[in-house]
């Protein structure tokens, strides 16, 4: 197809620009995307993945099962080294410019384990659609508590995506990097419905609250 996340044109450990990412083939045959601000009740955006394709996320999980807690640390690394402005969101590290440094912190690798957990839940529940929407649609609204803009939410499927390649190494085939662009996407979409739902409640019930959502750290809340 040409894009970045369709064939072989992908080098092992390098990072995919979200400009790049194209819709699979099994996806767009499964369901459409919904508007990033549209309903946001059940089934506001279709299940994009058919059964081929979970089978082919959790096999790959299993493999990068062991290698979590690397992979959580590299992802984050890779999100600050292409997106530095995301690293404002974490207060405990955000004045943290070594990235040797970032490496060895603690809090963020207790946060990337978080997140990795968040990814294995979310691949539990593949054949639970119900359970699978509703973990990301709470985890969108926590975000919003946090000032953690939706902007950022994709930037952390796309690096997952390039760290995991190399681990998989042969295992990686072109149709595993689109069921995983796939439930990111999915994933992606429901958080920021629950961000939004989350701003529109504040502001329904209280006008002054469409001011900046208040700064913190979102590191205990995944």
């Amino acid at each position: 197809m040409g894009c970045a996340l369709s064939g072989s044109g992908i080098s092992p450990g390098k990072t995919i620009p979200e400009s790049k990412w194209c819709p699979s083939a099994e996806s767009q045959a499964a369901s459409k995307a919904g508007p990033e601000h549209g309903g946001d009740g059940p089934g506001a955006v279709p299940f994009p993945l058919v059964d081929a394709q979970k089978e082919r996320i959790q096999e790959s999980w299993r493999i990068l099962h062991d290698n979590i807690a690397r992979v959580g640390i590299i992802v984050f690394i890779r999100l600050f080294e292409t997106h530095p402005e995301c690293k404002d969101v974490f207060f405990l590290f955000r004045d943290i410019d070594d990235l040797q440094q970032l490496k060895m912190n603690k809090e963020l690798r207790a946060h990337g384990l978080r997140v990795m957990s968040f990814i294995e839940k979310s691949v539990a529940r593949l054949d639970q659609e119900d359970k699978l929407e509703q973990l990301a649609f709470e985890l969108g609204r926590s975000h919003y508590r946090y000032n953690a803009p939706p902007k950022y939410y994709e930037y952390v499927g796309i690096q997952f995506i390039s760290t995991v390649q190399p681990i998989l190494k042969e295992r990686w085939t072109p149709e595993v990097e689109e069921a995983w662009q796939s439930l990111f996407k999915y994933l992606t979409a429901a958080m920021k419905r629950g961000y939004y739902r989350k701003r529109r409640n504040r502001a329904a019930s209280n006008p002054l609250a469409l001011r900046k959502p208040g700064t913190g750290s979102i590191l205990n809340r995944i």
